[in-house]
């Protein structure tokens, strides 16, 4: 009985403050909305990566605001924020930085590259060659970076927020599955309604471009971190999660399935739990519910699943496979 009561009394205190913070994250919405016109599950995606440590992956064709919205974001939290433009050329050492010798005082000194941000555009990863896209998942992973002999810790927040073109594959090198995997959210950024459209083009054509201004500190990110990560999951939900991710790689009951080569991995799943949290959260409550982890599934899981030659060929993605692993994985 102590053990329910504690946990209540848990789940009250983390309400409470989820109550607390709502004003602070709606202001900080409409701060950037104020540049970003409509977007809502792109920013509230980006939103819930500060809120939980993760990355996320965006694709879409040019010119639809993902540098914007990055930009504004960093903007609104008082965060150090950098781009770094993927190019063939692009050496490890230009991202983490190098040691360099100062010939005045005939000593070796470190020189710290762009990672050493809050919030990092990487913008068209799959411009790189490989040694360069792992030296930054590398930093993403470990939140850390070797220059010569030093390790360096990176700054807190740290999300890295990776951009990629998917309608021009040459001179690209495609990152692998498994350092995909490393993303918390794969987001596909599409394009705007006709109204939402028009609504770009005045504010942009305007005489003074919208900006958006600090409405939130870091520290309060970083309250609302570990807030977060005291979001109630009850063992049931957990579950719930469990099996979604199984079913993505164990089942033969279904066509698309039996199409997939590899399901989403344990990564997957904690995500998930991540994302229901944040989710949850947003939403004022210190306990998650399975609409939560329905809500952020799909963006969680598809780059997570590989589907086969024959899926391909038949039409089959890992949109399809998601979609029908919520319909069939029974709810709590």
């Amino acid at each position: 009985m102590s053990a329910i009561t504690v946990t209540q009394e848990q789940i009250d205190t983390t309400s409470r403050r989820a109550v607390e913070a709502a004003e602070q994250i709606s202001r900080l919405l409409a701060e950037i909305h104020k540049v970003m016109v409509a977007q809502e599950h792109l920013v509230e995606r980006l939103v819930m990566a500060l809120l939980t440590d993760g990355h996320v992956l965006l694709e879409g064709v040019p010119g639809l605001a993902k540098t914007l919205a990055v930009r504004t974001l960093a903007a609104c939290v008082s965060a150090r924020f950098a781009r770094i433009q993927f190019t063939p050329d692009l050496l490890p050492s230009d991202l983490i930085g190098s040691v360099v010798y100062n010939q005045h005082t005939a000593q070796f000194l470190v020189r710290h590259g762009p990672v050493f941000a809050n919030l990092i555009l990487a913008d068209e990863i799959n411009r790189a060659p490989a040694k360069v896209q792992s030296a930054l998942l590398e930093a993403m992973q470990e939140r850390q970076v070797t220059i010569g002999d030093e390790t360096f810790p990176l700054p807190a927040p740290f999300v890295v927020l990776a951009t990629q073109n998917p309608i021009e594959q040459e001179g690209t090198y495609p990152l692998p599955e498994a350092q995909v995997d490393r993303f918390m959210f794969k987001v596909l950024v599409t394009y705007p309604r006709r109204d939402d459209e028009v609504e770009i083009v005045r504010r942009m054509t305007a005489v003074e471009e919208p900006h958006a201004e600090a409405v939130v500190s870091p520290e309060f990110i970083q309250w609302a971190k570990q807030t977060v990560r005291q979001v109630y999951v009850d063992d049931r939900v957990l579950g719930y999660i469990v099996d979604l991710v199984a079913a993505t790689r164990s089942s033969r009951r279904n066509q698309a399935v039996e199409l997939v080569e590899y399901g989403a991995s344990p990564r997957a799943a904690i995500w998930l739990a991540h994302a229901a949290k944040a989710s949850a959260f947003l939403a004022g409550r210190g306990y998650v519910l399975p609409d939560d982890v329905k809500r952020v599934a799909l963006d969680v899981l598809r780059h997570r699943i590989i589907i086969t030659y024959e899926g391909e060929a038949e039409g089959v993605t890992s949109e399809t496979v998601v979609s029908e692993v919520l319909e069939r994985v029974k709810v709590p």
